[in-house]
């Protein structure tokens, strides 16, 4: 069984660039200039209006999606530096525990872009209209293959992200953000596409992006599972390690704020993940608000996770290069971190998850994002089968300005088209615009 290779799975050329190997310039590498285009993409940047757990929340103490993915690149490049100090002599000379570090960070901070508005919320939302789509006899989906029908009916975000950094932004369907080999490829949670799926659904680029796919698993020499399907790269562990990690606490530190959780519940997790009371939080004593004792327990908590997470991917270096690891890493940790992570996720889904004002919100984003999508993919529709639109739908494709399709498109492409537009938008201007169309008009 040919192993993967940390001198090709480190490959610093660009997705588009020619000619490729550029290591960089002077105190600048490939890899940080992929942290810098992230941040500055407005993709990134819309984020900080995008649901992570709580939808439309009024309460600035909230994690949004931007806030959430800081905080998972945060561990992440603790994460990766931790590794590469550890594997420093297996690594390729011109790779540095710092390099390591900003490419699990840059895809950390990247992981979560392609999430439509409401979050996962909006994921559901999206495939379930695709779904009534095709059995209410609209013949919406007529003339697709099985596999793009797949991708609609499955809408995800992972693959959408993918879209984004190898297609939208920037550089237009001329290489995107031209991000590093091993940047996208530490991004690509699900290096697959949808018939791949199994039994979660989960995969990371859609028909569109087949091609990117495979030139970045082959650029890197990721190992083969079948057509259009990889083994994972080997950092992507880490950065599934750093958003369990950072989604599994500040969940709960999100359902303390809101009243959701009891300060007591949350503080026995988080110090059954820290290992123990620490000596910080001890030392606070009586008067100090539950906000610093939180934040004194989750630092602590943070610090074992992140430390045993870089401990166990060293140990299974050998099965993570063969792409032979079944399980994720903190699964792999001390039990009492693991135990202390699941604890934390199932109490989230016990009670944060099913708080009624989060059903309520969720409903509305069902309704705004059907009301959205009917206009949408109905105008998209309509162009390719009649190649012409009537005023209403002319005034629909008017708000896709330079990205409106074509009616000699294929009817997949503009779709895709369609759901870029809705996926990068705004919680908040979702909500503002299936209003307006709805009949809710305001003036200046």
């Amino acid at each position: 069984m040919t192993q993967m290779q940390w001198e090709r799975l480190l490959e610093p050329g660009r997705l588009n660039d020619k000619p490729r190997g550029s290591r960089g310039e002077v105190g600048r590498s490939p890899f940080h200039k992929d942290h810098d285009r992230i941040v500055f993409a407005g993709s990134f940047r819309r984020l900080g209006r995008k649901t992570q757990v709580h939808p439309l929340t009024d309460n600035d103490h909230i994690h949004t999606r931007l806030t959430h993915s800081l905080e998972v690149g945060c561990v992440g490049r603790s994460l990766g530096m931790i590794v590469g100090e550890q594997l420093r002599e297996r690594l390729p000379a011109w790779i540095t525990p710092a390099d390591l570090g900003v490419i699990v960070q840059a895809a950390c901070l990247g992981h979560d872009i392609g999430n439509p508005p409401f979050g996962h919320a909006g994921e559901y939302a999206i495939r379930d209209w695709f779904k009534r789509a095709e059995s209410d006899g609209s013949g919406l989906l007529e003339g697709l293959t099985d596999t793009q029908r797949a991708d609609l009916l499955t809408y995800e975000g992972n693959a959408q992200g993918f879209r984004i950094v190898t297609q939208i932004e920037y550089n237009q369907f001329r290489g995107g953000m031209r991000l590093t080999a091993a940047t996208l490829g530490t991004l690509l949670k699900y290096p697959w596409t949808v018939e791949h799926g199994g039994r979660t659904g989960k995969f990371g680029a859609y028909q569109s992006e087949r091609e990117p796919l495979a030139e970045v698993a082959e650029t890197l020499g990721l190992r083969r599972r079948a057509e259009w399907a990889w083994c994972r790269h080997p950092l992507a562990y880490l950065v599934e390690a750093a958003d369990d990690i950072c989604y599994a606490l500040l969940d709960l530190e999100d359902g303390l704020e809101m009243g959701i959780l009891r300060f007591d519940e949350v503080a026995g997790i988080l110090i059954q993940i820290a290992g123990g009371e620490p000596a910080e939080y001890a030392a606070l004593g009586g008067g100090v608000s539950q906000r610093r004792r939180i934040a004194a327990l989750r630092g602590a908590a943070m610090e074992r996770a992140v430390n045993d997470v870089g401990e166990v991917f060293v140990q299974h270096e050998t099965a993570l290069l063969n792409g032979a690891l079944t399980e994720d890493l903190l699964e792999l940790c001390h039990p009492d971190l693991d135990w202390g992570v699941k604890a934390a996720k199932q109490l989230a889904r016990e009670r944060i998850f099913q708080n009624e004002r989060k059903a309520k919100l969720e409903i509305g984003a069902h309704t705004t994002l059907g009301i959205l999508l009917e206009a949408f993919i109905g105008a998209a529709h309509e162009l390719h089968h009649q190649g012409r639109s009537t005023f209403k739908h002319q005034r629909v494709l008017a708000l896709i300005g330079e990205n409106t399709p074509r009616p000699t498109w294929p009817l997949y492409a503009s779709y895709r088209r369609m759901l870029d537009f809705i996926g990068g938008m705004t919680d908040h201007y979702a909500v503002e615009l299936a209003q307006e169309m709805g009949g809710r008009l305001k003036g200046e």
